[in-house]
């Protein structure tokens, strides 16, 4: 037992981490990223004001350094290859996270939503995000452990998503055609008009659901489709709860300030379609070849860093000799 980080467990599986997680490692992960959310909340932004660039620019840096800088923690608490799966979950969850943002540009423009009651929205979205993150992440880990050809559809399905991502822009959304806001339209009473930042008003005695709402709703299940994409290629690069959970969290957690920081530079990164594309082309051949042959995890980190890097590098180089104007407004 000589050498052990303090709560690693006592031997390893071939291919991945395995850990003994304490139930108050649990409640301390959750405890503290409660706090985070709740402090962001009612002491960064207690009053609803429209977030500028630079303070976007701020807090997307504070929330980087935490995520970042929780790399350690897991090294200090279970060990190097632990932090290495977990560092590699959150560059996965980060960057398939970045189109999220555009598609949440483009709904805040089609329902006009006031630039200052947007952190509100986002905010409740992160929260429940979280909530359909932790599920999806236990039922993944569950299916994978109870049946092993499921490892089989999951990378087959990553590279048929990667190859989808690659040749077509996945930012082009169009709210109209939801059959999420069809249904809502239908079902639930609501008004066109905004009451501050308010979910629900009274009118005429009437209890209505206001646009916020609807936005809120359409921000959780365009989650829930991206869920369906990075859940199965971060449990690629590690099979434990906590981990995965870990990763995903502190990489969601940063999403508001990113989006205020990039909201309107979706035409910008024109080539970052393909650089998800080979990050999850990547990370699905792996998983369908993990039986045979597990790479190590530098290689991985290595793949998914330099593929986003070269995405965003040659955009930009790209947008400075034929720019493309924004996608969406924020005023």
């Amino acid at each position: 037992m000589t050498g052990l980080t303090p709560f690693a467990a006592a031997t390893k599986a071939e291919n991945f981490a395995q850990i003994d997680v304490p139930l108050w490692a649990w409640a301390a992960l959750v405890g503290g990223i409660t706090a985070l959310l709740i402090a962001d909340l009612l002491i960064v932004h207690r009053r609803p004001h429209a977030v500028s660039f630079r303070e976007a620019a701020i807090e997307s840096s504070v929330w980087i350094a935490i995520g970042v800088s929780f790399t350690a923690v897991m090294a200090w608490a279970f060990g190097g290859d632990a932090a290495g799966e977990y560092i590699t979950g959150y560059l996965i969850e980060k960057s398939l996270s970045i189109d999220n943002v555009f598609v949440w540009a483009v709904l805040f423009s089609y329902f006009a939503v006031p630039a200052k009651y947007q952190f509100r929205v986002l905010f409740w979205g992160i929260f429940g995000a979280l909530v359909l993150r932790a599920i999806f992440i236990f039922a993944g880990v569950a299916l994978l452990e109870r049946f092993e050809w499921v490892l089989y559809v999951f990378g087959a399905f990553l590279v048929v998503t990667a190859v989808r991502i690659a040749r077509h822009n996945e930012t082009e959304v169009h709210p109209e055609r939801n059959p999420v806001l069809k249904l809502l339209q239908r079902v639930l009473p609501s008004t066109t008009e905004y009451d501050g930042q308010k979910m629900f008003t009274r009118r005429t005695g009437r209890r209505l659901a206001t646009p916020l709402f609807i936005v809120l709703v359409l921000v959780e299940t365009t989650d829930v489709v991206f869920a369906i994409d990075s859940v199965p290629a971060i449990l690629a690069v590690s099979r434990e709860p906590f981990i995965v959970f870990a990763s995903n969290a502190f990489a969601i957690m940063g999403l508001r300030a990113l989006y205020f920081l990039l909201a309107g530079m979706a035409g910008k990164f024109r080539y970052l379609n393909i650089g998800l594309g080979v990050i999850l082309g990547f990370v699905g051949v792996k998983m369908m070849v993990a039986e045979f042959y597990h790479p190590p995890q530098w290689l991985s980190l290595g793949v998914i860093a330099a593929a986003l890097a070269v995405a965003i590098l040659a955009s930009l180089r790209a947008d400075r000799r034929d720019p493309r104007p924004v996608a969406a407004d924020l005023d």
